[in-house]
């Protein structure tokens, strides 16, 4: 994040707004680039016989995050729940493609 687009730089609600508007840009951008990891996941999965839910590594997964954001000082339970969420759109997304051969 840029000095310019810290929260202690903004001084009305305006510049807090477009702050927030921008890191949700960002976000979007790296949800969509997660979503093409999930992409590759499941060409590799067809090719392996792989599953599209491996619980193991949706704990993996959630455990990496929440310890992340505690790292970082955010609520590891928001991380949680969020992740959870995201990993069950992509196990769908994946199912559906496994599901079309």
């Amino acid at each position: 994040m840029t000095a310019t687009r810290r929260p202690e730089n903004c001084h009305d609600m305006t510049a807090v707004r477009h702050g927030i508007d921008a890191v949700d840009q960002e976000l979007v951008t790296l949800l969509v680039q997660r979503a093409g990891f999930i992409d590759r996941a499941l060409e590799l999965k067809k090719g392996n016989g792989w599953p599209a839910r491996i619980p193991d590594r949706v704990e993996e997964v959630v455990e990496n995050v929440r310890a992340e954001a505690a790292r970082q000082g955010l609520d590891p339970n928001l991380v949680d729940c969020l992740w959870r969420q995201l990993i069950e759109w992509s196990i769908d997304r994946e199912e559906q493609g496994l599901s079309q051969e």
